[in-house]
């Protein structure tokens, strides 16, 4: 039986057939030297589908405009530097992929909300590490001397808070809450899971007092349930599910 072939001008038009689409980058741009306010730019872009948004947001830097500004650094979504709003939802630029949104339209690209724009896609994040850093992420016990061994936990205990562990502090959930765009003294869902992460860790000796820090009106009690922060993880925590805990947990005080 003859194996089939293409013929020789098929066989040409796919060696020549290119993998790059025309898209555009609509861009929301922010420079306060230069104005007050915020504008729209759009960018036409020759990409392969399968390339990321980070991608697009380079080719544009280092072809087309040097002054578009953003944070990126491993560019393998662990640093979390790359939180976006991408066409109204956040992601991390990194993993998205540009076939996923809807090439055929103008992909839009903003800064996540919530904090100061500074310029570009580049927000303030400081308020947001305040926030961690007032959690107490970090473990804490009585003993003040260095321990002569290792602390010991059972594969049931490290379970317990294995999904918070997660968290990469990209701040795409804590930006997505529509408490935390009213009010930025909202801990905020971030510091709430890495607060999670420690008082649920038999190990640490201060779950009393980090329950007593999210006890305050600014803590767990905002929250309002709308799980915005569980769908724009990146890494699919339960955020919803882990701060619904903190509030058993200050209820109860059994953690």
């Amino acid at each position: 039986m003859a194996t089939p072939v293409l013929d020789k001008s098929e066989a040409d038009a796919q060696a020549t057939a290119s993998p790059y689409i025309t898209v555009t980058f609509r861009v929301r741009r922010f420079n306060p030297e230069v104005s007050a306010e915020a504008t729209w730019e759009d960018f036409q872009l020759e990409i392969d589908p399968k390339e990321r948004v980070l991608d697009g947001l380079h080719k544009i830097k280092w072809e087309l405009d040097g002054t578009l500004t953003f944070r990126r650094s491993c560019a393998h979504g662990i640093c979390g530097s790359d939180a976006m709003r991408i066409n109204g939802k956040n992601r991390l630029a990194c993993k998205t992929l540009i076939k996923d949104i809807n090439p055929e339209k103008p992909i839009t690209v903003e800064p996540i909300k919530g904090l100061t724009v500074l310029k570009d896609l580049v927000v303030d994040m400081e308020p947001f590490f305040q926030a961690y850093r007032d959690v107490m992420p970090f473990l804490i016990t009585k003993d003040t001397n260095e321990p002569t061994r290792e602390r010991l936990q059972t594969a049931e205990d490290r379970e317990r808070f294995d999904d918070t562990t997660k968290c990469i502090l990209c701040a795409a959930c804590t930006s997505s809450c529509p408490v935390f765009w009213n009010d930025g003294q909202y801990f905020g869902p971030a510091a709430i899971v890495n607060a999670h992460r420690f008082i649920f860790d038999s190990r640490d000796e201060a779950g009393e007092q980090r329950l007593e820090i999210l006890n305050d009106r600014d803590g767990v009690w905002r929250c309002r349930t709308t799980f915005n922060c569980t769908d724009a993880c990146p890494r699919g925590i339960e955020v919803t599910k882990a701060i619904a805990e903190v509030k058993r947990a200050l209820i109860t005080r059994r953690y």
